[in-house]
């Protein structure tokens, strides 16, 4: 398993942690996802032989916020 931390700018309420944890965690390979939103963090656990890094980021980026 490999772990990384995001600084995602954009997100500002509970819908968008939702929207984050629930598209990141829909993908092959993600075994969690944590927002923490004060901080404008996502940390994401997965399997890099399943999920690339840029895909998680791609993932992101396609719910609206901006990954930094």
């Amino acid at each position: 398993m490999e772990k990384i931390t995001l600084n995602v700018e954009g997100m500002s309420c509970g819908h968008c942690v939702k929207a984050v944890e629930t598209s990141v965690g829909a993908l092959n390979g993600v075994s969690t996802v944590k927002v923490d939103l004060e901080n404008k963090k996502v940390d994401v656990e997965f399997k890099g032989s399943e999920v690339s890094v840029d895909k998680i980021k791609e993932t992101i980026d396609d719910q609206g916020y901006e990954v930094k």
